[in-house]
Formats: structure tokens, C-alpha cells, sequence
């Protein structure tokens, strides 16, 4: 009996996982606090190093129309921006991080410090980024004008770029525009915090 606990206990160890390593956002930054209307939220990545995604996040193939890929670039002069962009945007106090799809999709989960402003009220709703309202629509000159990312469901989704070139169509300023393309799918496939999770 003496000799099988030894072989039990070393079993026991091979079975059970290995700790598991950090999964920061960058090598020595485990996670931002961003401010939201709510307060503070911490954006942090999933430490499950098996976390995987499922369901509707993890479909690869949707159909085209209405899912095609989107280009990289949705208009002339706005700049596309990863995660790390992102993130240093819901940090600065002067930027605007806009999450432009329809109220249900934003009311299931979204990044924490975004606004939803959905694609279709964009045109509309620039007052609230810095415009001047007028006659005709809005006036987006000048230092009131805010810096804006917007994002949608990924790579696959318009409602962004639709959303982009109907601020521009406005008057809002193109280099004030920045495009985070990967949208939550790819923000969820890296494990990165969503609000309501």
C-alpha cells in the first residue's frame, strides 16, 4: 500500500491542470480602468488559458450579402486602429468610443466605456460629438469637435462604415474618425472584459 499512494499522488498531479500564465493585455499591463456613465470598469483579458468562444462569436462564415467583408479603410482620411488604440481612446477623457450597432446588440454586451449611438441615429446625433447644430444638419469645425472610434460586430459588419460615411456626409471631420474594425468579435475572441459579463 505504501508504494501505490506515491504513483497515486504522482497521478493525481499529471491530472490536475497546470497553473495557469497571466494573459495580460500587454507584457506589463494585466488591465485599464476606463471611465463609463456607470463609473469605473476595470478591461482585463479572460485568464482561462482554455477559454475558447462559442456561439454566435464563433460562426466564421455568414452570408454575403448582407456580411461581407469589410474593407480595411471605410472612407478616405479615417484611421483604422487595433485594440491597444482603442483602449488608450476610452482612456482619454477627450475621445468619444461609439459603439454603432442597433440597441439590442449593444444591450447584450459591449466594450465597457462605449456609447451606443446605432448607425441608423448617427446623422442625427452629432450634437452630442462636438457639432454645432444648424439649419441644415450640423457644423463639426473646430476644437469642440471630438476624436471618435466606432466599432461594430467585426470584420464582416457594415454598420460602422455605413455609420463613417454618413458622419462625413454631415460634415464631421474624417481625421477626427477612427475605425476599430475588429469589432467584438474579434474584442471577444482575445478574451478582452465586456459589460453584462
Amino acid at each position: 500500500m505504501k508504494h501505490l499512494i506515491p504513483a497515486i499522488l504522482s497521478a493525481s498531479l499529471l491530472a490536475a491542470p497546470a497553473m495557469a500564465d497571466a494573459v495580460n493585455i500587454q507584457p506589463d499591463v494585466a488591465s485599464v480602468t476606463v471611465q463609463t456613465p456607470f463609473g469605473p470598469a476595470e478591461i482585463s483579458r479572460i485568464q482561462d488559458n482554455a477559454n475558447e468562444l462559442s456561439g454566435e462569436w464563433a460562426r466564421t462564415s455568414r452570408p454575403c450579402p448582407n456580411f461581407c467583408i469589410q474593407s480595411i479603410n471605410p472612407a478616405e482620411g479615417v484611421r483604422t486602429i487595433g485594440e491597444l488604440e482603442l483602449i488608450e481612446m476610452l482612456q482619454d477623457e477627450a475621445a468619444v468610443v461609439v459603439d454603432s450597432r442597433v440597441r439590442p446588440n449593444f444591450e447584450g454586451g459591449s466594450i465597457p466605456g462605449a456609447i451606443n449611438m446605432p448607425y441608423t441615429e448617427m446623422a442625427d446625433r452629432l450634437g452630442e460629438l462636438g457639432c454645432e447644430p444648424d439649419f441644415e444638419g450640423f457644423v463639426c469645425e473646430g476644437d469642440a469637435v471630438k476624436p471618435v472610434a466606432l466599432f461594430c460586430n467585426g470584420p464582416w459588419c457594415g454598420q460602422s462604415p455605413a455609420a463613417i460615411r454618413r458622419m462625413i456626409e454631415a460634415g464631421y471631420p474624417a481625421e477626427k474618425i477612427s475605425y476599430y474594425r475588429g469589432g467584438m468579435q474579434v474584442w471577444r475572441m482575445l478574451g478582452l472584459s465586456v459589460t453584462g459579463e
